[in-house]
Parts: structure tokens; sequence; C-alpha cells
């Protein structure tokens, strides 16, 4: 059996499920609902009605597009690889708004199951597709709804204790999501799975720009204007190899987080209303400020909100990329005075 496994490529891993496949969910999502949605808004803003159109587009693939990005982390063949696309497309619509939690571990059952009868028959042609997506397909419709509920319970309940208390859970949620950011797992994944929006989605994004903007600004003397932009417009996980060797690099982005979430919740109201997934990309191509700004719309629209005030424009600046960046080089300047921070331990390669 063993032999069996190597042989297909089947690896039980925590670091192919639960890293590998999150990692690839997020980019399959961004991929098509993000970016679907930040076309949208930009042709309703500039009435284009053909990017509005576009974007409408994008965004109805994101089933299919997370599935066949969790195929391809887990180097499923090209038949099963295609096939996830039906497969996505099930999971997430009888997902709900835990749609994307649903695609990720369905998908993940669907593509193995491909990989064990793939090339195994003279008809695989047949076989293969049939096998991944008639299971992939029965899955969804036994288990997605219930995933898809769980998720969005859960979700539910993080953004009710957040509206209930909202400084205590705005420093948690925010902590940990940008924790979750830097980490070689996906962040904008976990909020997608959980629908994280509103008040908790405002910490989220907190906590995932504190990290971002953190490590950007308090590298700069290593790094310069490319670790600047790498890593402030790209991923604080680039820093993942230097925090194992000198784990008190983080503390400088976990205070500027446990400081910007509840100021975002608590001061600001700052409410994360677009894309779920908006809420764990930070500043990564600025799509959190894009998700921000895409709620605040959407709330007028709905008549949720009279309008976009100073006071929100503010909020969002000093919660995205002023507090994170003064809050974390005071901090890091202070671990370098004591010791805690080297010379080059924020190098990267």
């Amino acid at each position: 059996m063993k032999a069996f496994l190597q042989r297909k490529n089947i690896i039980f891993s925590f670091k192919r499920y639960g890293v590998d496949c999150l990692g690839a969910m997020a980019q399959g999502l961004f991929c098509s609902l993000l970016i679907g949605t930040i076309i949208k808004t930009l042709g309703q803003q500039t009435g284009l009605a053909y990017l509005v159109t576009i974007g409408t587009y994008a965004a109805a693939v994101a089933g299919p597009a997370m599935a066949i990005s969790i195929g391809f982390a887990l180097q499923a063949p090209p038949l099963v690889l295609f096939s996830l696309a039906a497969v996505g497309g099930a999971a997430n619509e009888l997902g709900g708004a835990g749609g994307p939690l649903a695609v990720l571990i369905i998908a993940i059952l669907a593509s193995e199951c491909g990989k064990v009868v793939s090339k195994e028959t003279k008809v695989d042609i047949l076989v293969t597709p049939f096998v991944t997506i008639f299971i992939g397909v029965a899955l969804s419709t036994l288990l997605a709804p219930g995933i898809g509920a769980a998720a969005s319970s859960l979700g539910q309940l993080i953004m009710w204790a957040t509206d209930l208390q909202p400084f205590l859970m705005g420093i948690i949620v925010s902590v940990l999501v940008g924790i979750a950011l830097t980490l070689p797992i996906s962040s904008a994944a976990i909020c997608a799975a959980l629908s994280l929006t509103g008040l908790a989605g405002g910490a989220a994004v907190a906590g995932c720009c504190a990290n971002m903007v953190g490590f950007a600004v308090m590298s700069f003397r290593e790094n310069k204007w490319g670790g600047l932009i790498s890593q402030g417009l790209g991923t604080s996980m680039l820093q993942m190899g230097n925090i194992v060797k000198n784990p008190r690099i983080w503390i400088p982005p976990i205070i500027a987080s446990a400081v910007t979430g509840p100021v975002a919740t608590c001061i600001f109201k700052l409410q994360m209303n677009g894309t779920p997934v908006s809420s764990g990309m930070g500043t990564c191509g600025l799509v959190g400020q894009i998700g921000v700004y895409t709620g605040w719309i959407n709330d007028i629209a709905a008549g949720n909100k009279a309008a976009i005030t100073a006071f929100d424009w503010i909020g969002l600046l000093l919660v995205s990329f002023v507090l994170p960046a003064v809050i974390s080089l005071l901090v890091c300047n202070f671990l370098r005075r004591i010791g805690w921070i080297r010379e080059n331990d924020l190098k990267l390669d």
C-alpha cells in the first residue's frame, strides 16, 4: 500500500493539505472572486459597464478556480486537474457562505480519489474524469451544506463576539490573523472560509497590515526599497526563515497588531464589508484597502451608510500604514538596543 500511494504521489501530511492546498486555494480565490470584485467595483465607479461584466464573469468561477488550484498543489494528473472544475463549482455553490472551506475539503478528497484510478485502465480518459467528478459532486451533495453551515456559524460567532467585545476581540482577531498571514498558511483562505467581514474583518485587515508594513519598515536598513515593496505590498511570509532563526523579530509586528486591532474596532469602527477574502490580504496589492472601500460603496448602495467621510479615510490610513510602521519601528529599535534583534536578523536572501 505504501508503495502504491508513493507511486500515485499521495502524501498524507499537514504541509501538503494544510499549507500547500490552503495557499493554492487562496491564489485561486484571488484570480477569480477577488480580482473580479476589484474589476467590477472599478467599473461601477467609472461607469464602464464592460468592466462590470468582466468582473462578474471572473467572480462566477471562484469554485472551479479554487478546486483547480488545490489540484495543482496536489500535483494531480491533467485529467484529474481539469475534472476538479465541476467539483469546485458544486462544492462552492452547495456550501453557501462557507463554500471555500467545502471546496478545500472536497477538492482534496476528489483529487486523491482521482489520482488513485489515474492511468490504471485502458479507458483512462473516461474512468479518471468520471471517478473524480462523481465522487466530488457526491461528496458535495452530502457534505458541502454541513461544512458550509459550520464554517459560516463559526464566522458569525467571531463577528458577533467582536461586535459584543470589540476591544478584546479586536486584539485576538488582529493578532491571530496577522500571525496566520506571516506563517506559511493562508490568512486570506481562512477569512474566506469563515466569511469574516464587518468589525472582525476590519480587525483582520489591521493584523495583516501590522505584519506586512511592520516587517517592511523595520527591515528597511537591511533590505532597502526592494524589501520595503516586496514585504509591504507582497507578503511578510518572506521573513519566515528569519523568524525561525530568531523568533524575537516577530515581537514588533505582533505588538503593532495588538494595538491597531482595537483601534480599528473601537475608535474608527473600521468594517471590512467587501469580499471576505480581502480581510486576510492586508496591504498585498492594497487588496485589504480596496476591500474596505468596496464595502463602503456597498453599504452606501444598501442605505446602511450615508457617505464616505474624512474620518473613514483617516482611520483606514492610520490602521493600514501609519500605526503599523511607527509602532513596529519603535519596538524594533528598542529590541535592537537591548540586543534581542541583531544586525542582519531581518535580512532577506
